[in-house]
């Protein structure tokens, strides 16, 4: 990939450049980073201003008929990933003043919740995220603000995990994604599953996601069961690995559906007996048997392969 070019600088911005350096004598990236601190929170302090003009209709100093004023400004700490700074938002006499830049009760502009839950979902611990903002960012997020974002996900994970579904889904996917997670000081290996449905539009749709750990035809039944609870009827074809007891719980929470068995992981575990100069081309030519139009078609392009690889690997 071709690397970008970067643009020529506009004599506009070298201008700005040299001003800045110049306004806050800039040496280090540090100092750098101090001036746009102090830039951002200038600017803001202005809009808000600018805010309060436009809220009131006049601008300080100037006579008006407006039976609201201004009332002074409150001292506020807002974070940005620039660290913490002090604004100073105006207050009118009405209390009917509602900034848009900095929102009322708003005290963080830096989408830090968002970081927040991304390295939640990344496994860190609350005191681990509690660090990393603290070493990136320049301020202090208690364990406890950490847990109070996280857990705000949970009432829109159960919610999520209990809507309703359709009732017919042509195909069913199941495979797993496997992770690791912390439990009680140990690392250890889980699989999360995701169920994804083609549903009668064509479309992809993920209908759950369950955390195994002791696969067995009862976890599998209570999956299936938990689908059925949820609206779904009928699926015409569940494709599946060979996982414990999904078979049997197929055939007992969904009687006429068809459990193929994926594609890809029989190709897989079939390659394990090939020789690695091999693979390429017997892939290849065991792929072209499940991708034919028909089963006669794809019974004759077995054949075929049989007789070209049997001397090989009978």
């Amino acid at each position: 990939m071709a690397k970008r070019r970067r643009e020529p600088m506009s004599e506009g911005k070298k201008n700005i450049i040299a001003g800045l350096i110049q306004e806050y004598d800039i040496k280090t990236a540090e100092d750098i980073q101090d001036a746009l601190k102090d830039l951002l929170g200038s600017t803001i302090q202005a809009i808000l201003e600018a805010e309060m003009d436009e809220h009131l209709g006049y601008e300080p100093y100037e006579r008006s008929e407006n039976s609201n004023s201004r009332n002074g400004k409150k001292s506020k700490t807002i974070r940005s990933k620039y660290g913490e700074m002090e604004i100073d938002v105006p207050q009118d006499r009405e209390s009917s003043f509602e900034p848009k830049i900095v929102r009322k009760r708003q005290k963080d502009i830096s989408g830090i919740e968002d970081k927040i839950i991304a390295m939640y979902a990344k496994g860190l611990t609350t005191r681990e995220i509690s660090e990393q903002i603290e070493d990136i960012y320049g301020f202090e997020v208690s364990e406890g603000m950490v847990s109070n974002i996280t857990n705000k996900l949970l009432p829109e994970i159960e919610e999520w995990q209990r809507r309703p579904l359709s009732s017919v889904y042509p195909i069913v996917f199941i495979d797993a994604v496997h992770f690791s997670v912390r439990d009680n000081g140990i690392i250890r290996k889980l699989a999360a599953y995701t169920i994804l449905g083609i549903n009668e539009e064509g479309k992809k749709e993920v209908l759950t996601i369950q955390i195994g750990e002791n696969e067995s035809s009862k976890y599998w039944l209570n999956v299936l069961n938990e689908l059925k609870n949820r609206g779904v009827k009928d699926i015409l074809v569940l494709c599946a690995d060979g996982l414990t007891g999904i078979k049997e719980s197929i055939a007992v929470a969904y009687p006429q559906t068809e459990y193929q068995r994926c594609i890809v992981h029989q190709v897989r575990n079939t390659l394990k007996y090939v020789a690695d100069k091999d693979k390429k081309a017997f892939a290849a030519d065991l792929k072209s048997i499940y991708q034919a139009p028909s089963e006669e078609a794809g019974y004759a392009q077995m054949k075929e392969v049989t007789e070209k690889w049997q001397e090989h690997y009978p």
